[in-house]
């Protein structure tokens, strides 16, 4: 089966379905993408660039940024694609991660081909993302408009333009217009349970932090540090814990940027912010930066309690990588997190705004060994229930399959 696999970061979500298809016998796979990671190659897959050209003196209406992103990331793939297809490299199926914009003009080089599209989020201005801290405008009040709407104009084309969708969470779809959700199904990425996996011997040492003396290690990950994941609110609750609790140490993985909403506007970023305005002791709270695999697990694998919080959003990777682990979990009581565990089954909840329950649950959490143990315990089950990637890989393979079918019936019955 020949294959075009398309997402701006290398690999992204694709990267199993990548590694998959590259080792099988017979395939031609190629990953087009904006990022050229020259230190990261998948075995049997064929690396291929596209890159957006800006237009000179091209300067945007505010609103309309997403769309000109759009653009410039779909003029760039059309190039890419036109050139593949002089090549003689013609995909029996695309599979492509919506809303950036690389698949806007695909069908315009294969109009015939079937597109597989990972859809991820559907931005609505009146959704529970956007409202969420935000009250409705009252009546007569005007509010500029919105970005979202802008910004969902690549992903309403996709979901036209596609075969057939798929989105990772049940809360995810849920976002997508109705008339749309029938061509989602949903299917989790997976989550690399071997690798993910307890191991309750493993001591809290990253590099020049050894903190395997200490008994009381609460830990926090995430790829940045923004209120999207509640990163001023977790670190709210570091101020009330650390008052409370002598020995307590925490560990804080992810890079010191916003990856989702917007930065602040006085130019610091949060973490800068926060230990300006709170009373923290620093010589117990320890940022990590961004952690190779091996030393992310063994944070997870070390800690006594996992903190998680997310707006109504996507879910993160890393909040199913630590139910793998068999991390006790505390976690922001929203939808998405409430899709994947229940309170005082797998995790204990708080409300995402109060941080004094969230120190509550995790005191819970320290106090409780008997609890804490079977709330690792049952996270790692519905871990490897739910999200284990040796279940879910196949599926997402066969519904690769399914797709590239209905490309070939279609073209039959229009012959």
């Amino acid at each position: 089966m020949k294959v075009l696999l398309i997402h701006p970061n290398f690999p992204a979500q694709l990267r199993h379905v990548a590694m998959s298809l590259g080792q099988a016998t017979g395939n031609v796979v190629v990953f087009a993408t904006k990022n050229p990671r020259h230190e990261w190659s998948i075995p049997g897959v064929s690396k291929v660039l596209f890159t957006p050209v800006q237009g000179e003196g091209l300067k945007a209406h505010r609103l309309a940024n997403p769309v000109q992103d759009a653009v410039l990331l779909g003029e760039a793939m059309h190039r890419t694609a036109h050139e593949l297809n002089r090549q003689g490299f013609r995909p029996d199926v695309i599979y492509a991660n919506s809303g950036w914009g690389s698949t806007l003009y695909l069908k315009d080089i294969w109009p015939d081909v079937p597109l597989l599209c990972y859809f991820e989020w559907f931005y609505d201005p009146a959704g529970a993302d956007a409202l969420f801290d935000t009250p409705a405008p009252a009546a007569g009040e005007y509010r500029a408009p919105m970005l979202m709407r802008t910004r969902n104009s690549s992903i309403f084309n996709d979901l036209w333009a596609c075969t057939q969708g798929l989105s990772p969470t049940h809360w995810q779809r849920s976002q997508f217009p109705q008339e749309f959700q029938p061509k989602i199904e949903v299917l989790h990425d997976g989550v690399d349970t071997d690798f993910f996996s307890p191991n309750p011997e493993q001591p809290m040492i990253l590099g020049d932090l050894d903190l395997s003396a200490e008994d009381e290690v609460v830990t926090f990950a995430g790829r940045g540090m923004e209120p999207y994941r509640g990163f001023p609110q977790f670190m709210k609750g570091v101020e009330i814990l650390q008052k409370r609790r002598e020995k307590l140490h925490v560990v804080v993985a992810g890079t010191e940027r916003v990856c989702y909403g917007s930065p602040r506007a006085d130019g610091k970023s949060w973490k800068q912010h926060l230990l300006e305005t709170l009373d923290v002791d620093e010589s117990r709270l320890h940022f990590v930066g961004s952690l190779p695999y091996g030393e992310y697990r063994k944070l997870l694998q070390a800690s006594r309690c996992h903190i998680y919080l997310s707006r109504p959003f996507v879910l993160s990777w890393s909040f199913v990588e630590a139910m793998a682990c068999g991390c006790p979990l505390a976690a922001s009581d929203t939808e998405p997190v409430r899709e994947a565990v229940s309170h005082g089954n797998n995790a204990l909840l708080f409300d995402f705004f109060k941080p004094l329950e969230l120190a509550d649950r995790v005191e819970e959490i320290l106090d409780d060994r008997s609890l804490a143990r079977r709330l690792g315990e049952n996270a790692r089950q519905t871990a490897l229930t739910r999200y284990d990637l040796k279940k879910l890989l196949p599926k997402h393979l066969k519904l690769l399959e399914q797709t590239a079918i209905k490309g070939l019936k279609a073209r039959a019955q229009s012959k």
